[in-house]
């Protein structure tokens, strides 16, 4: 697994178990539900990785006794969250990297904007806008430079217009959010109405285009 990759799944996994711990099967399958199939998640890549989090001491488990159990099969392992991965949480979700707007992360951090700064909000919102511009800018420049084939051009077309469209999306977030961020100071408010919540699973999202 990339880097990037193994980044996105370590703050998909500790913004679910923030909300409420949970076994790994069930970990899975709110991963893949909620952040869509370009995200799916096999085993394969979220053991080693929780794995790594039992280790890092940002994850602790516990095997409760439940009545599977007494009809001899194994307890599922419950994960949770310690205030070390908490603390790391809160840090991943104040970071606006380059990478935090790019096809791999930009979906998941956007899940946890409920939890995350205005003010960073707003970083990665730009950001995001600023590459999908750059990416728009290629693509119309191939449209103009390419006569070819007439199915190469329309997929050209197709992929314009979804970027346009999230373009246009980003713009009025931003607009919202900095009406937010006029707000008086402290109160952080999301364009919800609310302020960062300290808890809570990302609702989903699919930002890949």
């Amino acid at each position: 697994m990339s880097s990037g990759r193994a980044r996105v799944l370590e703050l998909a996994v500790l913004g679910h178990l923030a909300a409420a711990p949970m076994h790994g099967y069930e970990l899975r399958k709110r991963l893949n539900s909620e952040l869509g199939a370009f995200h799916a998640f096999s085993y394969g890549s979220l053991y080693p990785c929780l794995k790594a989090m039992l280790r890092d001491d940002l994850v602790s488990v516990s095997a409760p006794g439940d009545t599977s159990a007494a009809r001899g099969r194994r307890s599922r392992i419950v994960y949770r969250l310690t205030e070390h991965g908490r603390d790391r949480l809160h840090a991943l979700l104040a970071e606006s990297t380059p990478a935090a707007t790019d096809d791999e992360c930009f979906g998941v951090h956007f899940t946890l904007f409920g939890r995350t700064r205005s003010e960073v909000r707003l970083r990665i919102l730009d950001g995001r806008r600023t590459r999908l511009l750059e990416r728009l800018s290629t693509l119309r420049q191939r449209l103009d430079d390419q006569p070819g084939d007439p199915y190469t051009v329309e997929l050209n077309r197709h992929r314009a217009a979804a970027i346009e469209s999230e373009v246009d999306w980003l713009d009025g977030l931003i607009r919202r959010e900095r009406r937010c961020a006029e707000k008086p100071s402290g109160t952080d408010a999301t364009i919800g109405g609310g302020v960062p919540l300290n808890r809570g699973a990302p609702p989903h999202t699919d930002s890949r285009r």
